[in-house]
């Protein structure tokens, strides 16, 4: 019975980050600069990590990025989408895990967006066959930082609140 109800956490959690990608996408962001998120969904992603570990992250992050495919119907943006959920929960796990004496969630969040950006970057250049693009790398990590620095923030309040409800539900 724990494990059906994992279950259904996990689908609603991708759930969520799911309509909260698809609400993200339209709002307008202040800062001119083109493929800019809040990483919104980045928040469910991370309090995963932190709630249900590694692979129940992972899950959420990819199971969110391919449903994002088949709804938007932006076929191209699965490569930027899933390397980038892929790699930034590789990082934000590695930095949870390993790093946690030193780092807070906003750190681990923190990491989690240059990783993802870095990585959205090294996939368009090879699929344009064009690395100038990382000279747009700076200004994807300044706006990252204060997005890392928000879904950090965010991760604490609703991890703590998961866990929370959690042990109330699986007794």
């Amino acid at each position: 019975m724990k494990d059906l109800r994992k279950i259904i956490y996990i689908s609603l959690l991708t759930t969520i980050a799911l309509v909260l990608s698809l609400i993200e996408s339209m709002i307008p962001i202040p800062v001119p600069i083109p493929g800019a998120r809040l990483g919104l969904s980045n928040l469910v992603i991370l309090s995963t990590l932190v709630v249900f570990g590694f692979s129940y992250s992972l899950s959420v992050g990819v199971l969110k990025s391919l449903l994002l495919v088949l709804i938007t119907g932006s076929v191209t943006s699965v490569f930027y989408s899933l390397t980038g959920s892929i790699i930034s929960i590789v990082v934000m796990a590695l930095a949870y895990k390993y790093l946690s004496k030193y780092l807070s969630l906003i750190g681990v969040s923190v990491l989690g967006s240059v990783a993802h950006n870095f990585s959205q970057v090294l996939v368009g250049s090879l699929i344009l066959n064009n690395f100038k693009l990382f000279l747009y790398l700076p200004l994807l990590m300044i706006v990252g930082l204060f997005t890392g620095i928000f879904v950090g923030l965010s991760s604490i309040y609703v991890s703590k609140q998961l866990k929370v409800v959690l042990k109330k539900e699986l007794r």
